[in-house]
């Protein structure tokens, strides 16, 4: 530990005695100097013991005295040594009333005790405080890579949280916690997700210091990773801020996990190309080559039923994906689940176990970036498949695109497949392209009907609605069903096709309520 004043008056070859704030002697000394200003406090930094003869100080004089110790408590220094024999033969009573009055710890210096004397005592224990420093955080550092090689992670957790006598945890890329030691402060470090969260929103390395809830700790985040995006967050929680002995482990635990988490993009780039030639074997319908291929990687996710994921990402947000991604390995990461992630460019195909922990993490992500869309114009769509087999593999892809497609359409950042069949077509043709059509289309009647010579647009619907009966269709325009066979010819001419034909009226229905729709 640093030096104190307590320590100064105990060392035998200093001599110091104490004349008032010997309840105080336990505050640690940053330095010693020696001054004979009348006012030094411009040159203090806080910490110091002052070290004086009163060379131009008026010592007998209370009202000066007490200003002058007053100055010297509001700068923080932390003690004032007086050399008697030099310019006064004792300390004057008033410096001594002034020091107890203000609690200012007060040490008589015997003349035979230089000032060079304290300042090199003082020097000399900073320096040793830090070498104990030093080699205790070197020892740290040690105990911690021989943690993170045999015992990884978690073992890294336990040993730094020793160290620093308080807690740590680690968080994946999405903010959740992954480790945590000792094993009751996963659910304290799970309060910081929201801060971890804001972090991952800097660039790598960042850190901040927040107050755990009543103040119960003080806690560090540390991102990790050297890419623009931190792939993962370091929490560690203590009562007070580390020493320089915790700093180093602090700071070695940084390092290790900086360079696991870098030391596994390689490995994850690799899992990538394999998951990319598993997928496109599944495609191309062979899933006996792709399970040899896959061999224990993805577990049973080949064998289960699955689902399949097409998102994609707009220019301006290029983070989209990336996000989904570390969303979906995290989600399975922590549920245990095998998952295949696989970018083509500016889209992401995800393979995940059908009901899993992947499949439910994407869809929430999709859905909270669509609520954000609206503030921001970002830009993520999702298709999602109908749960499926490796022999169905290739329809299930199809199935996402499909869904993807709809999705955009919709202005929605998720479509399931599984979904687009249970409303209504109408939707799915609710676009610009659909509703030009459908204006040409029915152009010519809406133009005919304008100059009042026959309602033939309404008398087109009704006849389609009742399926070309003419007495049902009449009855519901309360007109003679003759007034209606000459309307629909006159439709025939218009438009020079017979609604004879299937296709015709199919078109014609669509075009009717995609303009109006009831």
């Amino acid at each position: 530990m640093p030096p104190t004043l307590a320590s100064l008056v105990h060392h035998s070859a200093l001599k110091l005695a104490v004349r008032a704030g010997a309840d105080r002697l336990d505050v640690p000394v940053r330095w010693a100097h020696a001054s004979e200003l009348a006012d030094p406090v411009p040159y203090m930094e806080g910490g110091e013991l002052l070290l004086i003869t009163a060379l131009k100080l008026d010592a007998e004089d209370p009202a000066a005295m007490r200003r002058y110790v007053k100055r010297l408590v509001g700068a923080g220094v932390v003690g004032l040594g007086f050399a008697v024999g030099v310019h006064y033969d004792d300390i004057p009573d008033a410096l001594v009333d002034a020091a107890r009055e203000e609690g200012l710890p007060l040490l008589e210096v015997p003349r035979r005790t230089p000032f060079l004397a304290i300042s090199k005592a003082v020097s000399a224990a900073i320096a040793a405080d830090q070498y104990r420093a030093v080699t205790a955080g070197f020892a740290a550092q040690r105990e911690l890579t021989r943690q993170a090689l045999t015992e990884g992670p978690q073992g890294l957790l336990a040993a730094l949280a020793a160290q620093v006598d308080g807690w740590a945890a680690l968080y994946d890329a999405s903010g959740a916690v992954v480790a945590a030691a000792p094993d009751w402060a996963g659910r304290r470090a799970a309060r910081f997700t929201p801060d971890v969260t804001r972090l991952r929103e800097r660039p790598a390395p960042a850190s901040s210091v927040v107050a755990g809830p009543e103040h119960e700790d003080r806690v560090e985040l540390h991102s990790l990773g050297t890419g623009r995006r931190p792939r993962a967050a370091l929490a560690v929680g203590t009562a007070a801020a580390p020493g320089t002995a915790e700093r180093y482990a602090v700071h070695s635990a940084i390092a290790l996990l900086t360079l696991t988490t870098e030391r596994s993009r390689p490995l994850h780039a690799a899992e990538q190309r394999i998951g990319a030639a598993v997928l496109h074997m599944l495609l191309a319908g062979e899933p006996d080559h792709a399970r040899a291929v896959a061999g224990d990687l993805y577990g049973g996710l080949l064998d289960a039923p699955f689902r399949i994921i097409v998102a994609a990402g707009g220019e301006a947000n290029g983070d989209a994906l990336g996000g989904l991604s570390e969303v979906a390995e995290s989600a399975a990461a922590r549920a245990g689940e095998a998952v295949l992630v696989v970018p083509e460019g500016e889209r992401l195909v995800v393979l995940a176990a059908d009901g899993g922990a992947a499949v439910a993490a994407c869809c929430d992500h999709a859905a909270g970036w669509e609520a954000a869309r609206k503030a921001d114009d970002g830009e993520l769509v999702v298709g999602l498949s109908a749960p499926a087999g490796p022999i169905a593999a290739s329809a299930a892809y199809k199935q996402a695109e499909q869904a993807l497609s709809v999705a955009r359409r919709r202005g929605r950042a998720l479509v399931e497949h599984e979904h687009m069949a249970a409303g209504s077509v109408l939707p799915l043709l609710a676009d610009d392209a659909v509703r030009a059509f459908a204006d040409g289309l029915l152009r010519a009647l809406h133009e005919h009907d304008a100059t009042g010579r026959g309602d033939l647009v309404a008398s087109l619907r009704a006849w389609l609605s009742r399926h070309g009966q003419w007495d049902a269709a009449a009855a519901d325009l309360g007109v003679h069903r003759h007034t209606l066979r000459y309307r629909m010819r006159r439709v025939e001419e218009i438009l020079g096709r017979s609604l004879d034909d299937p296709d015709t009226r199919m078109e014609l229905w669509l075009a009717l309520k995609t303009t109006s729709p009831d």
